[in-house]
């Protein structure tokens, strides 16, 4: 039978500058530790089991909910991230449990909408704080979230919080939290996982785009790292259709860019001398990294994306159209706030109105957003 200090035991045969649970900064609010899980397992199970996770199936990654079903959703982007990263801290010999609860709960802060929603919601809040989708992943696991009756939240370690807030990518940019807004750089089981992030979502947008005919694969024919894989595919796999082939690429692609980070990782740890943790975290530069060969070989598939994809006219016509309902729920809120659920307006009596509707709202999925705009503004919808 495994105990919890026996799992705690276990992770010595991690590499040096792991983060080891038993060395966790803990939570905010004392617990009495589990007896079979560690701390950062617990995290995961109450990020698992939280309201929060459960929504991110019904909302937008880059295609509204109901465009499709095949399409990725928040909450398989979620999973693929976990997936990516564990893969990088296990070859890497980090902490595989931390890294699976920073990528589970990475995306609890999003809007309905994607980052259309998101940049409605920063816009209506701008003199009062702005919003920002990691500062709000935070709120989530910190007080929003209610499960447990001695504290708010899912009072979960330092660690996971830190990875939540400094979660960086080129499509976030954590504003400084206290007491999280060092100016070293972050464990490396975040820096992880803020890659495993960029994988997934560049490698899924193309199997999603092409899928839903925005993008035309004969037109990555330019892009070197899609070219070889292609041309490697067709060579290994003669006369495959195209659907499949269009899988092995990308699975290709990932897998490739996974083997460099774990390379150039490795070549780092030895260059700059990472004997532990904190080593690495007085270090500026990030020690989880790709190889400049590759870092050159993705940015025309970055660039691909949002010309083509991000800002193609049907996905612009989504945003634009999610940016209005988000700021006609928030008004019609905001002008009769009796017309919030009862548990919601009970926060009314002690904190700030538009910060109430502002989460309100954040944590809504698509459909529910949907549903709420028609009651209010179709006239023969049941309200």
């Amino acid at each position: 039978m495994l105990k919890r200090r026996d799992l705690e035991k276990m992770e010595e045969l991690l590499a040096s500058y792991a983060q080891k649970s038993r060395m966790s900064k803990g939570r905010c609010h004392k617990e009495p530790e589990h007896g079979y899980r560690s701390c950062y397992q617990r995290d995961r199970d109450r990020i698992i089991y939280s309201t929060a996770f459960r929504r991110l199936e019904y909302k937008t990654q880059v295609f509204v909910n109901h465009e499709g079903d095949y399409y990725r959703t928040r909450l398989t982007h979620t999973l693929e991230v976990s997936q990516i990263a564990k893969s990088i801290a296990r070859a890497l010999r980090l902490n595989e449990d931390l890294v699976e609860a920073i990528s589970l709960a990475h995306d609890l802060g999003h809007t309905p909408f994607g980052h259309s929603g998101e940049d409605a919601l920063d816009d209506i809040m701008k003199d009062r704080g702005g919003f920002e989708h990691n500062t709000q992943g935070l709120r989530v696991v910190d007080l929003l979230e209610q499960r447990y009756p001695a504290f708010p939240g899912l009072n979960l370690t330092y660690e996971v919080r830190e990875g939540i807030i400094r979660h960086s990518t080129a499509f976030d940019r954590p504003k400084p939290v206290a007491p999280f807004d060092s100016k070293g750089s972050p464990l490396l089981e975040i820096q992880v996982v803020d890659l495993a992030d960029e994988i997934a979502y560049d490698n899924h947008d193309l199997d999603d785009g092409i899928t839903s005919g925005l993008l035309k694969e004969n037109d990555l024919g330019h892009i070197r790292l899609w070219a070889e894989k292609k041309k490697d595919i067709n060579r290994r796999f003669p006369g495959i259709s195209g659907e499949i082939r269009k899988y092995q690429i990308v699975r290709s692609l990932i897998n490739e860019q996974v083997t460099d980070i774990i390379s150039q990782t490795e070549s780092n740890i030895r260059k700059f001398r990472i004997r532990k943790g904190s080593d690495a975290v007085k270090i500026p530069e990030r020690i989880v990294a790709f190889s400049k060969g590759m870092r050159e070989c993705r940015q025309p598939i970055r660039n691909f994306l949002t010309e083509n994809l991000y800002h193609h006219y049907r996905v612009v016509r989504m945003a634009n159209k999610a940016y209005r309902f988000i700021e006609s729920l928030f008004n019609i809120y905001l002008d009769k706030p009796e017309q919030l659920p009862p548990n919601t307006q009970s926060r009314l009596k002690h904190e700030d109105k538009h910060r109430v509707i502002c989460d309100y709202i954040a944590g809504m999925t698509d459909r529910y957003a949907l549903d709420e705009y028609k009651k209010f503004f179709e006239p023969y919808e049941r309200v």
